[in-house]
């Protein structure tokens, strides 16, 4: 009998633990991003121990795109400006999924031309595209493919990503569409207010 008991009480501590680590908000991904290190638009090295601890955003644009990326970043801006409005401390993250022609220069313009706050918002590259290929689908699940014949347009997925203090990544929004900006704030402070962030 104690035998049972004992293990209906393990039982119920798993239970619990695992509810515990629920989150307050749905979440529709379960993947662990993979290491990485990478360069910024000012040249410095960022890699994903950099962003232990911390709640971030990742998307993959590139900056001669001339369809989606062009709303991609105007919502990822006017998302750090509602963010920080509201005082909500978030990282931001951009993968250049053209990394031959995103150099630490072009990224710096790119990010000026969307009033990009850089001092949580980082622009990478310093990769192949077959690196960043490797880590956007294995990593985030997220398509990406080389251009074309006689294009220079890259396919890429047209989420962001919320990742957690961990390293996983807990939802995908759809980063085209402004109105799915209010969903992803509206997680955010659900997260801060029960005291995830």
């Amino acid at each position: 009998m104690k035998k049972i008991i004992g293990v209906m009480f393990f039982s119920l501590l798993l239970l619990l633990s695992a509810c515990s680590d629920k989150l307050p908000i749905e979440t529709n991904m379960k993947e662990k991003v993979a290491d990485f290190s990478y360069t910024n638009q000012d040249n410095e090295t960022v890699s994903r121990d950099d962003l232990a601890g911390q709640w971030w955003i990742a998307d993959f644009i590139f900056t001669n795109c001339e369809t989606v990326c062009i709303p991609m970043t105007t919502n990822m801006s006017a998302l750090q400006d509602d963010l920080a409005e509201i005082d909500i401390p978030m990282q931001f993250i951009s993968f250049s999924v053209d990394p031959d022609y995103d150099n630490p220069d072009v990224l710096q313009q790119y990010a000026d031309d969307y009033n990009a706050d850089l001092t949580n918002w980082d622009f990478l590259t310093g990769y192949d595209f077959e690196t960043i290929r490797k880590l956007s689908i294995k990593s985030f699940r997220a398509p990406l493919k080389a251009p074309a014949y006689g294009s220079d347009q890259i396919t890429h997925d047209l989420r962001f990503f919320l990742v957690d203090p961990e390293g996983n990544i807990v939802k995908g929004y759809e980063g085209v569409d402004r109105d799915t900006m209010e969903s992803v704030l509206e997680d955010i402070q659900t997260l801060d207010d029960k005291g995830y962030l």
